[in-house]
Parts: C-alpha cells; sequence; structure tokens
C-alpha cells in the first residue's frame, strides 16, 4: 500500500524523523546494520532475554526506555527479538522506526529505491473471548480489529474482504457513532502459514486499555457493559472473535501499509468466559517461543 509515486529524493526533515546524536533513530536507539530481516515482538521487555537466551550466539544488545533489543543467530538465521511495550501507540513508534532502518537512508534522509520487507512476528498474552478456548492454548491472529483508533490517522484503505467483515461485525453490535470506529485488517498469509500450522485461529480484538475497553469493571462504571458478549457471540463464516489483546490491530495496519509482513501468536492467559486464570502462563510463554523459533527458521 506504499504509495508508489512518493519522491524518493525529498528529504526528511529532522523534527519528522528524529535521530540521536549517533545517527540512531530515536525511540528505539537502533542502526540500520543492528536489525534482522526477521523480528519478534514482544511487550514484556523481560520476554526479549527469554528468546535471545535461546540464541545460538548474541551480536547485539541495545537498550532504551521500554524498548530492548537483542539481535543473533538461531539455526543459522538471524533474528531480532525487541520489545514494544504495552499499546498501539507503542506499536505506532516501533514499526515507524523499524521501517526507517529498513527503507530510509538515515544519511540523506531519503527513502530507498529499493524497498525491503520484513517479517514481524509478535509472540504475546492475551484473553479468551471463547469458553472453549482453555487457559495455556496458543491462538493466531487471523485478522486484527481495533478499537484503538490509531489508523484513523492513517490513509488506511479497506480491502473488500476486510470491508465485508467489519460491516458485519458493526451491523451485530449496532455500532454507536460516538465511540471510536473499528477498523479490521487481516494478517500475512506467508506468516500465518508458515507459524500457524495446527493453532487455533481467529479474528483478535485489541482494545485501547486494559480494564474498561476490555470490560473489566473494579471502580468505574462501563459505558459497554456488555461489549465482550458481543464480541464473543460474533461469527462470520465459521471465524469467530477468539480474544482480547493491545497491539495486534495496529501491528496488521501498519505492516500492510508499509510494505511488511506481520503475524502475531498468543498464548491464552485468561479466559474472560469461563473467568480462569493461567497457573503458570511463564511455563506457557516459554513453549510458545521454541514453537515460533524452530517454525521460523525452518
Amino acid at each position: 500500500m506504499i504509495d508508489s509515486n512518493s519522491n524518493h529524493k525529498k528529504n526528511i526533515e529532522a523534527s519528522e524523523l528524529i535521530l540521536n546524536a549517533d545517527g540512531s533513530v530515536f525511540h528505539l536507539k537502533l542502526l540500520p546494520h543492528q536489525i534482522a530481516d526477521d523480528i519478534i515482538l514482544v511487550g514484556d521487555p523481560q520476554r526479549v532475554s527469554m528468546i535471545s537466551d535461546k540464541f545460538d550466539n548474541i551480536e547485539v544488545k541495545i537498550e532504551n526506555r521500554e524498548f530492548i533489543t537483542h539481535t543473533g543467530y538461531f539455526n543459522n538465521r538471524r533474528i531480532t527479538a525487541l520489545s514494544t511495550g504495552i499499546g498501539t501507540d507503542n506499536i505506532d513508534i516501533v514499526l515507524n522506526e523499524l521501517d526507517a532502518l529498513a527503507n530510509i537512508d538515515l544519511n540523506n534522509r531519503t527513502v530507498k529505491e529499493n524497498h525491503k520487507s520484513l517479517n514481524l512476528i509478535r509472540i504475546g498474552t492475551t484473553g479468551s473471548l471463547q469458553k472453549h478456548l482453555p487457559v495455556d492454548s496458543f491462538v493466531l491472529s487471523e485478522y486484527g480489529l481495533g478499537f484503538d483508533g490509531l489508523m484513523h490517522y492513517y490513509d488506511y484503505q479497506h480491502d473488500i474482504e476486510e470491508k465485508i467483515i467489519l460491516d458485519s461485525f458493526l451491523e451485530h453490535c449496532h455500532w454507536q457513532g460516538k465511540y471510536a470506529e473499528p477498523y479490521l485488517v487481516k494478517a500475512s498469509s506467508l506468516l500465518s502459514e508458515k507459524i500457524g500450522k495446527n493453532i487455533t485461529r481467529g479474528i483478535t480484538a485489541t482494545a485501547g486499555g486494559f480494564y474498561g475497553p476490555q470490560g473489566r469493571m473494579l471502580r468505574l462504571k462501563l459505558a459497554l457493559p456488555n461489549l465482550n458478549d458481543q464480541l464473543g457471540s460474533f461469527e462470520f463464516q465459521k471465524l469467530q472473535i477468539t480474544n482480547f489483546e493491545m497491539e495486534t490491530s495496529a501491528l496488521f495496519g501498519l505492516s500492510k501499509m508499509l510494505g511488511h509482513n506481520a503475524c502475531t501468536i498468543c498464548t491464552i492467559i485468561a479466559n474472560r468466559i469461563a473467568r480462569q486464570y493461567s497457573k503458570d502462563y511463564k511455563v506457557s510463554v516459554d513453549n510458545l517461543i521454541n514453537l515460533v523459533l524452530e517454525r521460523l527458521t525452518v
């Protein structure tokens, strides 16, 4: 979805692409040679070392704010593990800066003529919206359904398939205009087939927060108390909304627009319908990391 008519020679101003004194991108603090083409994204910074501890060797370790990056080799394949932090606002930072590392000449501040596509695999934790999906099982996001509003700040255009499913969902929920309009983006088929064999698939709802936006009520009254029931009861040609998390829709949307491949696979740590929570989700996360590393490097 990149504009093929964009002017590659036009300089990007310093106020728009902010670089550190060493020439690295502002938030990630990375230089182009420090990332691999295959990048595993995790929300929790502590999960980066869970991944890189399995590498054969590590050549890069960079840390800035919540963004930790380790690049090394697993099964003779160069891989980067990078923490995004929580939320689609952080995904906006990470995706734009990763793309800048891959597709912008940082010295000349111009877009490179030859585009590079990155493979971006998010490993996350999630809450199930279907009673039959147990805690500690895995779910692959075939679509990201965004309630965060981020992609409305970009000129994203739904394809026909996305638009049909989204319209069906809006009709199902009788969605009101005073709330952020949802958007829907499909995952990369290439990565989904590579990573998701024999894994449950569905639509992943991406919320703009952890409590109220995901139907959790502590002391504040909810504006949409029946949202989880509406999500869980939606079905389109046997496709269900399987889970709730906070990053996938933006990851899919920005990746698609920028010409990268993206997929999300999560372990279910809570079943919101059955009111169950994993006894030790870190074991499940570790199992998921092993699965992704093996399938990515086959």
